[in-house]
């Protein structure tokens, strides 16, 4: 397993149990909405600083893992 995916947490108490960055309610797909969209890693960390560029890798690696 991706240590990466110990980031994520799904939780169903949560954001409706979307997967999101573990001790936030930032959903993985928000993050995979805004990389799609054209957003840098630099921008999306500007709008969200509580988040780390791990955190990124994290959603990124959620999202390829999803899609097998």
């Amino acid at each position: 397993m991706n240590p990466l995916l110990e980031r994520i947490s799904i939780d169903p108490r949560v954001c409706f149990g979307k997967p999101c960055i573990r001790g936030t309610r930032i959903w993985v797909s928000l993050i995979l909405d805004f990389l799609a969209s054209g957003s840098t890693v630099a921008e999306v960390l500007e709008d969200y600083p509580y988040l780390t560029e791990e955190d990124i890798r994290a959603a990124i690696a959620f999202g390829a893992g999803i899609s097998h």
